[in-house]
């Protein structure tokens, strides 16, 4: 029987069929692994959870509206990567936050970094490995010091800001009343001024026009500039409890004075409500002299600009034996990152807060009447006389304690100061039960955790 000849094209076919079944194996497991490889490259894609104060902007008169803008910008730039924004009221947003963290669900992105009482629960990233020396040293010292602690850095500086007095000029104008030359006073010349700012405006016999006015509540720090006036301070450096001595009473007194003693406030002055002690300042027009945050002077601005306002000035909180005035509150805004398990998503979250801190945006900050935190920025209120006024005083601002229980020593000192303004307690009383309530909460709360 005569043998059939295999052609080339069939001899070729073979010789493809067995190099593949030899070589094919090992072509896809390095195409899967080269795929892999691919994939670990990759940046992160998904959602961001991020929890936020407002902050009232200027241009678009919403508060949320800056940060909205800047996520915008940032996914448009990450395909893929969504950062899901849930607004937090200033009152009720840190006991929200403290509930997420009891519950583990917090987000991923909070402004917590410059709260001692989180950073200490180790719950947030150390975001030292990604702050190069020069990225450091352009931060401004307040602002750095505000999210290092324990010797790392536990977030990202965003903007900063503080308390002052603002001041009705029309009243004093009306008056005849001169407002502190450069913008200081003492004590007494601070108590001599509102005395002359408090009288009967319609010849009721009734006082209907009041020198000084403001509010106590947990988070607000609008008095604390008169409290903290002779030197005296909450906690120490090892952040023991200390205000109760002669520097606290003076200083307690003092604010309490401007109630009981001098008159010179409404008499509900200790348990009205922030709405109404901002409304009987901007609204009323009933009072010369209004303590608050710096996003005021967008908010008077608008108001005089529409005919409803009225001439205004900012200057610092009179002096006492500290020789100099002082301001207190969570003076910079820092975003931190809560723990994460997959390192790409941490990074994208780095990469996020860089990008909303940069310089150009910076700059914008203006539109929230906040200050930049950054060294490189320079002036951003030049044109602005009231803000470039206060950003001078930033120097006189310190931030909250750093101390484990913070929010439970502030809440329990703001009640005992309501007690005195209501007159149900003498000052040394209020001092000492104050601290005796949180040296108790102190001792159970350090039992509980261990």
């Amino acid at each position: 029987m005569e043998k059939k000849k295999v052609g080339v094209s069939t001899f070729f076919l073979c010789f493809i069929l067995c190099a593949f079944i030899i070589f094919g194996p090992f072509y896809f497991m390095n195409r899967k692994n080269s795929k892999n490889i691919e994939e670990k490259d990759q940046p992160f894609k998904g959602v961001i959870t991020m929890w936020d104060y407002p902050h009232l902007d200027s241009k678009s008169g919403t508060r949320y509206g800056w940060m909205l803008g800047k996520i915008k910008k940032f996914e448009r730039e990450h395909p893929g990567v969504y950062i899901e924004l849930k607004a937090i009221n200033l009152k009720t947003g840190p006991f929200k936050i403290e509930t997420a963290i009891k519950t583990k669900t917090y987000p991923d992105i909070a402004p917590v970094a410059s709260d001692y009482s989180i950073v200490h629960q180790k719950l947030l990233e150390p975001v030292d490995p990604y702050l190069s020396k020069k990225e450091l040293s352009d931060y401004k010292p307040q602002a750095l010091s505000a999210v290092q602690m324990d010797g790392k850095t536990w977030g990202f500086p965003c903007m900063m800001s503080t308390y002052t007095l603002f001041l009705n000029l029309d009243l004093f104008h009306e008056k005849g009343v001169n407002p502190p030359k450069g913008g200081n006073w003492t004590y007494d010349e601070f108590v001599k001024t509102l005395k002359k700012l408090t009288y009967d405006e319609d010849g009721d016999e009734k006082i209907d026009v009041y020198g000084f006015n403001s509010f106590i509540g947990v988070n607000d720090y609008n008095t604390w500039g008169i409290l903290l006036s002779d030197g005296a301070k909450i906690v120490d450096r090892r952040r023991r409890y200390q205000f109760n001595n002669k520097k606290a009473v003076k200083g307690l007194k003092k604010l309490v004075n401007l109630k009981l003693k001098y008159k010179v406030t409404p008499d509900n002055f200790g348990e009205n409500s922030e709405k109404e002690a901002w409304e009987s300042f901007y609204k009323e027009k009933k009072v010369a002299v209004y303590p608050t945050g710096t996003w005021a002077v967008n908010a008077l601005n608008k108001l005089k600009n529409k005919g409803e306002g009225f001439e205004f000035d900012v200057v610092n909180y009179p002096t006492g034996e500290r020789k100099e005035p002082i301001a207190i509150c969570k003076n910079t805004a820092a975003y931190g990152i809560f723990k994460q398990k997959d390192e790409k998503k941490l990074k994208m979250c780095v990469e996020f807060l860089k990008f909303i801190s940069q310089e150009k945006f910076q700059k914008e900050l203006n539109r929230l009447g906040t200050f930049p935190v950054k060294k490189s920025v320079g002036e951003i209120y030049k044109e602005d006389p009231y803000m470039s006024k206060i950003e001078k005083s930033l120097v006189y601002t310190k931030n909250i304690p750093k101390h484990s229980y913070w929010s439970a020593i502030e809440d329990i000192l703001q009640s005992q100061i309501r007690q005195v303004l209501l007159q149900k307690k003498t000052v040394e009383d209020a001092l000492r039960d104050a601290e005796k309530k949180i040296t108790s909460y102190n001792e159970i709360a350090e039992k509980m955790i261990k």
